[in-house]
C-alpha cells in the first residue's frame, strides 16, 4: 500500500470516528477565554470540552446559531462570542401551556440575553413542537436535552425534530449531544435516568430528512455503565455522552 493510500485511509477512518484533528480556530479560543463567562462555567470546561464541541459543530464568525433548550446558557455565551457581532444566537426555550401560571422566576437565559456583554443573543420562547425562528439558522445545537423532548412523548419529539429541520438553512447542521442509554434500551416516559439510546436519536432525526454527517467520541466514558440516572453523584458530570452531527440537504 502506498503512502498516499495510507493517508487517505487514515483520513476516512478519522472522519467516520468523528475524530477532530484541527486545532480550535481563534474565534473559538477567544470565546472560551471570554472574561465575562461565569467562573462556574469555566470550571465545567474540562468535562464539557467546549473547544472540541464548537469545532465539531463548525460554528464560525457571522453564523446564525440556535441553542435549543439552553439551560443556564453555558454554550449560549460561547456561541455568542464565537459568531461575533455579525452573527446571532437564538436561545430557544419552551413556552408554558396556554392558561398556565407564569413561573415564579424568569428562565435564567433571559438574564444572559440581557447582559450587554452578549448583545447578539435573543431569547425565543415558543412551544418546542412548533418552533419557528425569526430567520433560518446555520447551526442548531441541543445539549443534553433531546431525551427530555423525546422520551416523555415520542410523538412530540418527532414534531420538535421536524420543527428543527424546518428552522435550518439548506445545508445547515443539527448537532445532538446527549447522555447515552444502553443499546436497545426502551423509552421510559418517566425519564428516570435522563438518557436515550443513540440509535433512537439517529433513526428519528434521519426520518425527517436529515443526513448523518459524523459522530464525535470526545465525551465518551466507558467507565459509565449507562444505567444510573445522570444526577447520581458517582457519575454526574462524567456520563458517557454521544455527539451526532446531521446536515439538512441543500
Amino acid at each position: 500500500m502506498t503512502s498516499k493510500t495510507l493517508l487517505a485511509a487514515a483520513a476516512v477512518l478519522a472522519l467516520s470516528a468523528g475524530i477532530a484533528t484541527a486545532a480550535p480556530g481563534p474565534h473559538v479560543t477567544a470565546a472560551i477565554a471570554d472574561a465575562a463567562r461565569p467562573q462556574a462555567d469555566k470550571d465545567r470546561d474540562a468535562n464539557r470540552k467546549p473547544a472540541e464541541m464548537l469545532e465539531f459543530a463548525g460554528v464560525k464568525p457571522g453564523d446564525k446559531v440556535a441553542d435549543f433548550i439552553p439551560g443556564g446558557g453555558y454554550f449560549t455565551r460561547i456561541f455568542a462570542k464565537a459568531v461575533g457581532p455579525k452573527g446571532k444566537v437564538y436561545a430557544v426555550i419552551n413556552a408554558p401551556p396556554a392558561g398556565a401560571p407564569a413561573p415564579a422566576n424568569p428562565p435564567p437565559i433571559r438574564a444572559v440575553a440581557g447582559d450587554p456583554a452578549y448583545g447578539n443573543i435573543e431569547v425565543v420562547q415558543v412551544p418546542l413542537i412548533e418552533m419557528k425562528l425569526p430567520e433560518p439558522v446555520d447551526v442548531l445545537w441541543t445539549s443534553q436535552n433531546y431525551h427530555d423532548v423525546y422520551v416523555r412523548n415520542p410523538e412530540n419529539g418527532r414534531k420538535a425534530t421536524k420543527a428543527i429541520y424546518d428552522s435550518l438553512k439548506p445545508g445547515g447542521v443539527f448537532v445532538v449531544l446527549d447522555h447515552s442509554a444502553p443499546a436497545g434500551a426502551a423509552i421510559d416516559p418517566a425519564d428516570r435516568t435522563h438518557r436515550i439510546d443513540p440509535a433512537i436519536v439517529r433513526k428519528e432525526v434521519e426520518a425527517v430528512g436529515f443526513k448523518f454527517v459524523a459522530e464525535s467520541n470526545v465525551l465518551r466514558n466507558p467507565a459509565d455503565d449507562r444505567t444510573k440516572p445522570v444526577f447520581d453523584a458517582s457519575i454526574r458530570g462524567k456520563t458517557d455522552q454521544f455527539i451526532f452531527k446531521f446536515r439538512k440537504p441543500k
